[in-house]
């Protein structure tokens, strides 16, 4: 009697088992097999895709890092304007009210503002635009005081006046502000005294404008600064810009009497001073080791 066969491969095309039980370990068999094999291309698969990543990153990264975005820089010459910048300036002046009609909407602020040293380098600087160097081992603190009134039937919304006052300087800022802006937003007037004295005394006297700026809309501002001499060379002529500061000069003292700048600077920052708020300075003293 013959025995069964043994035959425990693949079940090719001309075998074929001679037992139900050889039929099952044959099934059996050939699935592992089909399963290992699928898990080793798998793995190999893997592997290669986890090779490649990080060149089809870089490759995707490149060009994009690359592109930088550009950064454009206007560099305004304050000192010397072209032809075109002074008659934008002159007719920005020519536009403002000489006797203006002020509505019934006003404001008057006052304050105390902690300034820090480093937040303008310009300032400390000290370019030429008649502003002291502030020393950077302390905080400077300024007492300021704003008015502001609107205006009616003109081209401008309203007027603020501010003036503010430091350890090293005092400033005075008129500020117009365009009610429909096309091209010229605002117009600034401003002036500055570097020897701190009574707010009286320096609302009492003529200082001239020192600084005309004009914030433009979509365009760059323009701006016309009193330059003194950099380093040991000579300050620029400035002579054929003395109409357009004269003119700006004008309109600061005006508006200055029209706005009760002479009498309400004083009372008000005497009420700052009368709140009992300290100066609060930077301490420069090392902290001590236990």
């Amino acid at each position: 009697m013959a025995s069964p066969s043994r035959e425990t491969g693949l079940a090719g095309p001309d075998l074929v088992p001679t037992t139900e039980g050889t039929a099952r370990v044959t099934r059996l068999s050939r699935d592992c097999v089909l399963s290992c094999y699928n898990f080793a291309v798998f793995r190999k698969i893997l592997l290669i895709g986890i090779a490649l990543a990080p060149a089809c990153v870089c490759k995707a990264q490149g060009p994009s890092s690359e592109k930088q975005p550009q950064v454009k820089v206007n560099v305004l010459n304050v000192c010397t304007p072209s032809a075109d910048d002074q008659k934008e300036i002159a007719s920005a002046l020519a536009g403002i009210p000489k006797k203006p009609s002020f509505s019934a909407d006003f404001e008057v602020d006052r304050g105390r503002s902690v300034l820090d040293p480093s937040a303008n380098p310009l300032a400390m600087a000290n370019p030429g635009a008649n502003m002291a160097a502030v020393p950077t081992d302390t905080t400077a603190v300024a007492d300021f005081v704003r008015i502001r009134h609107d205006l009616a039937g003109t081209q401008y919304l309203n007027v603020q006046y501010s003036f503010s006052r430091d350890t090293h300087q005092m400033v005075e800022t008129l500020v117009f502000r365009v009610r429909d802006p096309k091209n010229v937003m605002q117009v600034s007037i401003e002036d500055s005294a570097s020897s701190v004295t009574p707010p009286a005394t320096m609302l009492s006297a003529t200082t001239p404008a020192s600084r005309i700026k004009l914030e433009r809309f979509g365009k760059s501002s323009v701006v016309l600064s009193r330059c003194s001499a950099t380093g040991e060379g000579t300050p620029p002529d400035q002579s054929a810009y003395e109409p357009l500061f004269s003119a700006a000069s004008g309109l600061l003292s005006q508006y200055r009497d029209m706005l009760g700048a002479r009498t309400l600077v004083p009372e008000e920052l005497t009420r700052i001073h009368g709140s009992g708020l300290a100066v609060h300075r930077k301490s420069t003293t090392a902290p001590h080791s236990n």
